[in-house]
Parts: C-alpha cells; structure tokens; sequence
C-alpha cells in the first residue's frame, strides 16, 4: 500500500466514525441524554387501584430481608399485597423472607409461594413468576396491576405511588424503571455506566415511550403491568423461553395495547429503585453479560459478526486512528477522528452524571466497548458448547429459539 492510499484509507474510515456518531448523537431519538426519567411529583388523587407484587427468587438469603422490607413498607395509600415465589432455593431464601416482613410487622402482606416443578420450555425466572400470577388471580381477583419487582432491588418508599400515577395520568400499560446498578469498585466504574448507555443505544428509550412508534423494551427488576394487557397479550405464557424477558415483555404488551392507551414507559431510576447486588470484580459483570447477549442476536452468527464489526468501527476506530494517524503522517485523518472520539465522549457525559462520576472517565468508553465485544463473543462461545444461560445452577441455553416467544 502506498503512502497516498494509507492516506486516503484512513481519512475515508475517520469520516465513517464520524458520521456514525453524527447519525448516533443527531438522529438516533437522543438515546445518549438519559432524561427519561419518573417524576417525583404525584397528581392528586382521590382512589389508588389494588396492587399486588410479585418476587421471584433463587438462592437470594443474602438480599432478600433488605429488598422484601423494602416492597413491604411501601406507603402506598390504596391495597397492596406482595407474593414471593421461591423458585427451588437452597441457601434459606423463604425464612429469610418470613423472617423480614415480621420484622417490619407486615407478615399479613407477605405471601410465600413455592414454585412448581419447572417446565420444559420455560425459563426459571418466568416460570416463578407465573405462578405468582396465577396465585394473584385467585388470592387478589380485582387488583388491576402487578408490580414485578426482582428479588435484589430495593426500592424507595414512595415507589409504588409514583409507578402507579405515571401509569393512571398517561394510561400505560406498562411502567418499568431500570434499576441503578452498583457502581463503586474499579470495574463497576468501568463497565456498568457503560452497560446502560448501550442498552438506551439498543433500545432508546424516547423512540419505546413514543406510542407511535413501534420500537419496544422495558427494564424487568421493576415492572408495573396491566393486568387485563398481560393477559390480551397472552400472559406469561407467550414468552416463557424468553431470557431477556424484560425486553419481550415490552414488546408483548406494546403491540397488544389498546388504541386508547398510550402504550408502555421506560425509564432510568436516580436510586428510587437501586440494585442491591454488587459485581466484585470482572468475572460477575462478564458472567452477566455473556448469559443473554448472544440471545438477543437471535443465535445469529452473521449477527455476531456485524455486532463485532460495528462495535470495533463505532468505539474503536476513532481513538486508534486519533492516535496513530499524526505519526504516520495523515493529520486530516487525526483531525476527524478526534472530532469523531470527542464526540463520543460528549455523548456519554450525561450517563456518567447519573452515577455521579468523574467526566474525565468518558475517554475509557472505547475500553470498556472492547471488553463488552469480548463479552459478547465469550457469549456465543458458551451457546456452541452448550453453556448459554446459565444462572444459579440452571442452563437454559436456546429456549427462545424454541420457546414461545420466537
């Protein structure tokens, strides 16, 4: 290759970068902001619809009596009730939580479930949950919403208030927050503010929000659905394959919402819901990621490549060719990709101010995208040998491909 053609190949791939990140920042429904969130004020209002909450819960002794007094000691004016489903726990989940709500002095609200034999084509998680719906349809007939809460988030008490008037005054079907990760040691820090700038990339959640659109996501760990729209949708049951069920319950209940409804919410929590797991260390966070990446590329290995290839040219190429391209004697080149890599950083800011950290922490988003790529890819890994999905003991590798959702 000549001089004049390493010029030119690098110029053309700085301008690629920075029109990528033109399209991102400019046209892309300012997934970037991380403005939607859950108002702090309420509507007045004279009655509050009946609730009930479902937990499911695996193996979580450990969190369990924080997260359970949390949903217990809700001040919710109207009638609320919780039902945790044990799904098969080994560690003393179920006492834990008994344990905790006599503590509050709200044993009444508490109802503990054993969950079923799991089924095949189900996965753990919504198999729990399922039957804590189908205990709520007998206990609590007329309660209009369930809030699925996970079993590690702690919510703030005035939660369930604020979930509930966003759904009455905007009439959605669905509410959901996602849940402020812990964000306090070296790779936390790292990797899990950019954890949610990507999946607002992947689903942005002005375009979800937007009944006109067709554009679907929801955030699991704290869910407050319709009741009546969960079952027009097909319940629970629609999706049970699902491995990233929160996102295919977006989708379920945004294409069966009604005409007069506007359709599902998603929102980023300021620490009102806020997860009480810590990930100490890489391996959790890779563990995290590798379980359902490759699920959401549908097994696809041509989608793995472009994934890999597109994440290598968004995040990567405009740092390398910023570095490199002065001492190989291309400054144009320099020049657009630094516009481009300083437009990335830009982009980020507003993330990092919702973890409260150090702006100067934003030129490390291309290294934390290579990490992810690697995440990704350790992800496929584990599906071709049988590994995918594994969580607590459980694999549960390709049951969308075969399951109900698709």
């Amino acid at each position: 290759m000549t001089c004049d053609a390493l010029s030119c190949s690098l110029v053309g791939l700085a301008g690629l970068t920075f029109v990528i990140w033109f399209y991102l920042v400019a046209l892309h429904h300012g997934f970037w902001r991380a403005d939607q969130l859950l108002p702090k004020s309420i509507t007045p209002r004279t009655g509050w619809p009946s609730v009930v909450a479902l937990v499911p819960a695996r193996d979580e002794a450990a969190v369990i009596g924080e997260s359970l007094t949390s949903l217990l000691t809700q001040d919710y004016p109207g009638a609320f009730h919780v039902i945790l489903v044990d799904d098969h726990s080994s560690d003393g989940t179920a006492a834990a939580a008994a344990a905790a709500a006599k503590r509050a002095g709200q044993s009444a609200r508490l109802t503990v479930l054993p969950a079923p034999a799991l089924a095949a084509g189900w996965s753990g998680k919504l198999w729990a949950l399922n039957a804590g719906v189908g205990e709520a349809e007998v206990r609590f007939p007329d309660a209009p919403y369930l809030w699925l809460s996970d079993a590690d988030i702690a919510q703030e008490p005035d939660l369930l208030r604020r979930l509930v008037a966003k759904a009455e005054d905007e009439h959605r079907v669905l509410v959901s927050l996602m849940a402020k990760l812990t964000c306090g040691c070296f790779w936390e820090k790292l990797l899990i503010p950019p954890f949610i700038y990507f999946f607002q990339k992947l689903y942005p959640f002005r375009a979800i929000n937007d009944p006109k659109r067709r554009q679907a996501g929801a955030a699991g760990g704290c869910a407050l659905v319709r009741r009546d729209a969960l079952a027009r949708a097909g319940g629970l049951t629609a999706m049970c394959g699902a491995l990233i069920d929160d996102c295919t319950l977006g989708r379920l209940l945004k294409g069966a919402a009604p005409k007069e409804s506007n359709g599902i919410w998603v929102g980023l929590s300021q620490g009102e819901a806020r997860s009480l797991r810590p990930y100490d260390g890489l391996r959790p966070i890779w563990d995290m990621v590798a379980r359902s990446a490759y699920s959401q590329l549908n097994y696809s290995p041509w989608l793995l490549a472009g994934t890999l290839i597109g994440m290598v040219l968004t995040y990567l190429a405009a740092p390398v060719i910023a570095l490199a391209a002065w001492p190989l004697g291309v400054p144009l080149a320099g020049a657009i990709a630094l516009a481009a890599w300083g437009v990335m950083i830009l982009s980020f800011l507003p993330t990092l101010r919702l973890f409260g950290l150090n702006p100067l922490r934003a030129a490390l988003l291309p290294l934390a995208a290579l990490l992810y790529n690697a995440m990704t890819f350790s992800s496929a890994w584990r599906h071709w040998h049988g590994q995918g999905g594994h969580w607590k003991g459980r694999t549960q590798a390709g049951l969308e491909q075969g399951g109900a959702s698709g």
